[in-house]
């Protein structure tokens, strides 16, 4: 069976939906692009990841199929395709379906405003190898969602799938196995490569509360780390949640507010794989997301009192006349 998807409303229907008399698990993908090339190329490279395609448009109906998986292509949306993304989002969500969102820089205000939920993998300006790699991502963790009572077959067909999106990402993109790139913010069924869950937080303990550093401080450490692009390479010392967490300990101080693009751009990492930090981070307790309450199109992101606490004490430790720490 699967659920259709109303922009009007948002409703969620439930429908028959015929597998095939195989028997053999298979499973199901709609696609949503209105670049008719890139919808070409989405649905031949699902296809070859052994999904079943049973949906494909532009990104202007009023009524969508949710499938085990959706992809959705959002390079200049529009109000009503917010919406219909808004409403796939929900659906997606409630019916334990995945979503993956693709968007330009440009849109990604307005994409991220629409995916309340943070567990929603976006990709901004993503290239051929990145968007097979997240399928199969996504492949790997559907028996895990419990999207459907799976046997054990069921679950080995799964692990036979992501195998073969690997294979296929690696021939688009003449990358090698084992190579750092593919290893990194893409790895099928990791996080981004380190633990932010409850056991870390014994930092926001039972210390005497700290305030946070002048943000002039900060944005010192910010400019050095970026100084040592000029000499050394840029991925040598790529620390997106240290640079995430020094940008927005220095708007917290000046009283400003962070746009998800803003946070990107200053992670110094390519967007996708810091909405990637910036989800995982969230999840663990360390960022929030605020909504703007005059303008539903965007959403900021802010250190949590927790991690603001945490901060605060890591610069009272390490005392404000010590070397500047980069």
């Amino acid at each position: 069976m699967f659920y259709s998807c109303s922009k009007q409303g948002g409703g969620m229907t439930q429908q028959q939906f015929e597998y095939g008399d195989s028997g053999v698990f298979r499973a199901d993908c709609a696609v949503l692009a209105s670049r008719g090339w890139l919808r070409a190329e989405i649905v031949q490279d699902a296809r070859a990841a052994g999904l079943q395609i049973i949906h494909e448009t532009a990104l202007d109906g009023s009524q969508v199929p949710v499938c085990d998986l959706t992809i959705v292509d959002c390079p200049t949306p529009d109000a009503a395709q917010i919406d219909l993304l808004d409403a796939l989002a929900d659906c997606t969500a409630r019916s334990g379906r995945s979503l993956l969102v693709s968007c330009t820089m440009g849109s990604l205000e307005d994409v991220y405003a629409s995916l309340p939920h943070g567990d929603v993998p976006v990709l901004v300006d993503p290239t051929r190898g990145e968007r097979v790699i997240a399928i199969g991502t996504i492949l790997s963790t559907l028996g895990a969602k419990g999207v459907r009572e799976l046997s054990e077959r069921d679950r080995l067909e799964l692990v036979r799938l992501a195998e073969q999106v690997g294979r296929l990402a690696e021939r688009l993109e003449g990358l090698e196995p084992g190579n750092p790139e593919t290893t990194s913010a893409f790895r099928f069924g990791s996080s981004v490569g380190v633990n932010l869950g409850e056991d870390s937080h014994a930092w926001a303990s039972k210390k005497a509360r700290a305030h946070l550093p002048d943000p002039q401080t900060v944005r010192t450490i910010i400019a050095q780390r970026k100084a040592r692009a000029k000499f050394f390479p840029e991925d040598l010392f790529a620390d997106p949640a240290w640079d995430i967490l020094l940008d927005l300990t220095a708007a917290r101080s000046e009283g400003k507010r962070v746009s998800v693009t803003s946070l990107c751009i200053a992670s110094g990492v390519p967007a996708t794989t810091a909405l990637r930090w910036i989800s995982q981070m969230t999840e663990a307790g360390l960022l929030q997301r605020i909504e703007d309450q005059q303008d539903r199109r965007r959403a900021f992101i802010a250190l949590t009192d927790k991690a603001a606490e945490a901060m605060a004490q890591y610069f009272a430790e390490i005392g404000a006349g010590a070397a500047v720490p980069v």
